[in-house]
């Protein structure tokens, strides 16, 4: 269970991400915050098609890297990433609703290692990620 001052820390964090311009752009709404670990959803609209009528695989990194900040900023430190992979696994189609899930593996001195997993609102895994970041304190 996070202490009093996790709590504040979380809560004063979660008032960041909820004022976050790109995030409110993009339309995302963080679902669940705790310490290491993140819950985002976005629904994918017609402008986030690309040229071949699929969703761009820009907007599903975006959300995935969403989940990845959050998650790895939610311990306590400001953290920036300097690494992240993605697969993508299936495709989603407008309407559908994205939950991209963070967690962090490792937290380290210097390094956090995080994993994300993308699914649509029915729970098919559409993309899953790693990445790392590192602390700014």
């Amino acid at each position: 269970m996070p202490s009093h001052s996790q709590q504040d820390d979380l809560a004063e964090f979660r008032e960041k991400v909820e004022k976050q311009p790109v995030g409110a752009f993009l339309g995302m709404k963080l679902l669940e915050l705790s310490p290491g670990k993140a819950r985002v959803s976005m629904k994918l609209r017609p402008e986030h098609l690309n040229f071949n009528n699929f969703i761009f695989g820009g907007i599903i990194v975006s959300i995935a890297d969403q989940a990845f900040a959050c998650a790895t900023n939610s311990l306590g430190r400001p953290c920036v990433a300097t690494q992240f992979n993605m697969h993508f696994v299936a495709a989603a189609a407008p309407g559908d609703e994205l939950i991209a899930e963070g967690r962090v593996l490792r937290k380290g001195r210097r390094v956090d290692i995080c994993e994300m997993a993308v699914t649509n609102q029915d729970g098919k895994l559409i993309a899953r990620a790693t990445g790392t970041a590192i602390p700014m304190t």
